[in-house]
């Protein structure tokens, strides 16, 4: 199936705020995007592999074979340096499986102030950090996979802010900015994340497969 053709853009997710950032990233595609949420009857993924990488391809092409048409999947996490790039592959789920945000959240911020006991405990950034993402556009009919990635370096903050985003976002502190991820609006956080970088460059090369 050529890519032209397709009328929809599938996305691997049951994450809207993923969903809300690719739909934004891909709009100029002219395509409505999809997510697991349109195709309850997809089977869950079990994201085992060891890279961000490795689970993209994972998820792409599970999901890609089930249901006949080309997916795209990201993976992506947090890697802290003081936690010796922990949570990484297993963000979403760095409190247990099931866990919500402010139980990664939280989970996050113990570790990091129990690393610091007896540090200056006034100091609201706690460590560099980075946030990774990995995109893979798989289409079953030829099993080929196009794949992109990105990274956005900024710091873990002890003091939370921001509404917006999900995940880290209110914890991952960018000093340019003088904010987190949180308080960006969507445009000025797909300008600068991990994800908006991997979008881009995935983009431009979906919209070369359709000339």
């Amino acid at each position: 199936m050529n890519h032209s053709q397709e009328s929809v853009i599938i996305v691997a997710t049951r994450n809207q705020g993923k969903v809300r950032e690719f739909a934004h990233a891909l709009a100029f595609l002219g395509k409505p995007v999809k997510s697991m949420y349109d195709y309850p009857e997809v089977p869950e993924v079990v994201e085992d592999g060891k890279t961000f990488a490795e689970n993209a391809r994972k998820k792409a092409k599970e999901v890609g074979d089930f249901l006949g048409q080309t997916v795209l999947a990201d993976d992506s996490g947090l890697c802290v340096d003081k936690l010796e790039g922990a949570p990484g592959v297993y963000s979403a789920r760095y409190a247990g499986e099931g866990a919500s945000d402010e139980d990664n959240n939280a989970k996050l911020l113990s570790e990091l102030e129990h690393m610091r006991l007896g540090e200056d405990t006034e100091q609201p950034l706690l460590s560099t950090a980075r946030f990774v993402c990995h995109l893979a556009l798989y289409n079953p009919a030829t099993g080929e996979f196009t794949e992109a990635s990105g990274t956005v370096e900024g710091w873990i903050t002890s003091e939370p802010a921001g509404e917006g985003g999900f995940g880290y976002d209110p914890l991952f502190y960018l000093p340019e900015y003088e904010k987190t991820l949180a308080e960006l609006t969507v445009s000025e956080k797909q300008a600068i994340s991990h994800r908006g970088a991997a979008l881009r460059q995935l983009a431009q090369q979906m919209e070369d497969m359709n000339k």
